[in-house]
């Protein structure tokens, strides 16, 4: 489990390794049970990863924005 923590900081990498589970799981007419887990187990982190890099994402682009409107209304002045 380590290793999908560490690297789970990067949104277009969880984003494509979760469409890579998918994919495994639709290209299966049979899912090996204990299998199955394991990628629901993975799919899992890099679900809450991505929604918790989303929020750090979001949030820098709201200091950006009261950075700028800050500048504006000191220009204004």
């Amino acid at each position: 489990m380590t290793k999908e923590k560490s690297d789970v900081k990067n949104l277009s990498d969880n984003l494509k390794k979760l469409s890579e589970i998918a994919e495994w799981f639709d290209n299966r007419e049979d899912v090996d049970v204990e299998q199955g887990l394991e990628k629901v187990k993975e799919a899992a982190i890099l679900i809450k990863a991505s929604k918790e890099r989303l929020k750090e994402i979001e949030n820098e682009f709201e200091e950006i924005k009261k950075e700028i409107d800050t500048e504006e209304e000191t220009a204004e002045e």
